[in-house]
């Protein structure tokens, strides 16, 4: 990252090169507004990071931390990944410049269907182990595998695209180094971020047990009625497979979770070993037929995708309300 000098030329230039438009995305410390090239036409995202103003200071995000995440950005490029296109920086933000991931989140997408077979699931879910699968081949952890994360670049099409977004928490991970932290959320964190162990590239695969579980049944398996509830459950491996939300999962699908969703990183499955897995790869007719008559609870998962909902855009609206009036409700 560049300069006080450089940074407000960097952010003169990009509101020569884009025009920006209304806000998309509101977090803790980042807005994400749609915007357009001015020459090209070209739509993109631009995600404003605010920047910690002192090493005293709580609110904001670091520098080592923006830089971590554009870097890693920078490092990877695949169809199943949200592509960083240009980085751009003023006093009191970084600006990244985004592939525009339009589609909406996949949890959102899927509810609208009437039925969904496991089989028509684990298409979803594969294109979800490819993302995953190009990260850890380069030690890189995403360490927030969560619905909101998971991403359609177009909705519209046949086949939707997954984009898996958000690196705020990415983290590279050197095998020499002991790396512990508590961060994520509640109900997708691994055990030992809640017992603050030595991390690694297996806290995603536990992650991706839960979105999992999530999928097939409509049921969050560890959410409490508080954080600390949860993250008991979590870090006691407290989930069952309870008949009212899984009547019609197959034994393969249940086994890909169970197997994923164990306490000790290393006895978990590897991200190779998932897509390895009979359930994504079936190794006979048996198993693929399986699959194909077994199916999402839609009911529960539609009341699941509803109520989601309903929290995160009340919670955005509030956010964006005092955002906007903040700003004086003035856009570029």
């Amino acid at each position: 990252l560049r300069s006080k000098n450089i940074s407000s030329y960097l952010f003169l230039l990009l509101t020569r090169c884009y025009s920006l438009f209304f806000i998309n995305l509101l977090g803790q410390f980042a807005v994400v507004r749609r915007c357009r090239h001015r020459s090209t036409g070209a739509e993109f995202a631009a995600k404003f990071i605010k920047k910690r103003r002192s090493k005293t200071s709580r609110r904001g995000v670091t520098r080592d931390d923006i830089e971590r995440e554009v870097n890693i950005l920078k490092e990877i490029q695949h169809p199943n990944i949200i592509a960083l296109h240009e980085v751009f920086e003023n006093k009191a933000e970084v600006i990244l410049i985004l592939e525009l991931v339009a589609g909406g989140e996949l949890f959102d997408f899927l509810a609208e269907k009437e039925s969904l077979s496991e089989e028509e699931a684990t298409q979803f879910l594969k294109q979800i182990l490819d993302g995953v699968l190009y990260l850890h081949s380069k030690q890189i952890a995403h360490f927030d595998l969560k619905p909101e994360n998971i991403m359609l670049l177009n909705r519209s099409v046949p086949h939707p695209r997954i984009k898996i977004i958000d690196f705020g928490l990415a983290h590279k991970i050197d095998f020499g180094n002991d790396f512990k932290n508590i961060f994520g959320t509640p109900e997708f964190v691994a055990p030992e971020v809640v017992n603050y162990e030595s991390l690694g590239l297996e806290a995603d695969m536990w992650s991706i047990g839960v979105i999992t579980y999530i999928l097939l049944s409509g049921a969050s398996p560890f959410l409490g009625d508080n954080k600390q509830e949860t993250l008991a459950n979590v870090s006691a491996v407290d989930y069952t497979f309870d008949e009212e939300f899984f009547s019609s999962t197959s034994v393969l699908a249940k086994d890909f979770i169970a197997r994923l969703l164990v306490k000790d990183p290393k006895r978990r499955m590897t991200i190779q070993d998932t897509l390895q897995h009979p359930w994504i790869k079936p190794k006979d007719t048996q198993q693929a037929l399986s699959r194909k008559e077994s199916a999402v609870n839609m009911e529960k998962f539609k009341k699941f995708a509803a109520r989601r909902k309903w929290k995160v855009t009340t919670f955005l609206y509030e956010k964006q309300f005092v955002y906007r009036q903040k700003l004086g409700c003035v856009w570029i």
